[in-house]
């Protein structure tokens, strides 16, 4: 057995193990006396977003050993932000960031509903660690993409990860370092949307319709 196998093992262990830890923060977070403890709260978003790295590390192995492919569907894109809202609204309103989404009523797409899910539940994460006091999320159709944008107002991306873009469309490494882990994966699996000749991308601006970095997700 190769050492990346056995690992990829031991993360799918990892990620059962704080999955349920992070279930049980959630039920003593909700509804109780410690809803506005904020070191619980600091143990429930550190083991979300530590809970999202894994699932990421575990997507990005199968999807390198091809044994991952996107599984379409067609996805009402209003259900879809709403749960993911209502899943992250807890940890969000403890730390005092308004968290909300925005899409046409009767907006639809085609895509990997898990895979966007956890693209968009790591960014979500990520976001609550720089952000000032709000996180949005955008869903529309551009080009014939279906884009998901998620802004925050916080201070924005580094310039030099906007001047990266297209290393982190190909899979390459920032001129200084690899790239965020989060950001590495939402590439990957942006690129396993493909439809004929169009494959899916991302992209980082800062200043769009919030003050700070604009993370989207283009699906073709």
């Amino acid at each position: 057995m190769r050492f990346s196998d056995i690992l990829a093992s031991i993360i799918h262990d990892m990620k059962n193990s704080l999955g349920m830890v992070v279930n049980t923060l959630d039920e003593l977070v909700i509804g109780n006396e410690y809803h506005e403890n904020e070191k619980l709260s600091t143990l429930q978003h550190e083991s979300k977003r530590l809970n999202n790295n894994l699932i990421a590390l575990l997507s990005l192995y199968k999807i390198e050993n091809e044994q991952l492919d996107a599984n379409i569907e067609e996805i009402n894109i209003d259900d879809f932000l709403e749960e993911i809202v209502v899943d992250n609204q807890t940890i969000a309103k403890t730390k005092g960031i308004r968290l909300d989404y925005q899409c046409e009523d009767a907006l639809a797409g085609y895509f990997d509903e898990w895979l966007i899910r956890g693209v968009i539940n790591n960014l979500i994460g990520n976001g609550l660690r720089y952000t000032s006091s709000r996180i949005s999320i955008y869903a529309e159709m551009i080009e014939n993409y279906l884009v998901f944008s998620i802004e925050d107002d916080g201070e924005g991306f580094p310039q030099r990860m906007i001047e990266a873009q297209t290393a982190l469309n190909c899979n390459k490494s920032l001129s200084e370092g690899h790239t965020q882990l989060g950001i590495y994966f939402a590439s990957m699996v942006a690129r396993t949307h493909k439809n004929g000749d169009r494959e899916g991308y991302i992209k980082l601006a800062n200043n769009q319709r919030l003050k700070g970095g604009c993370f989207s997700i283009w699906l073709p």
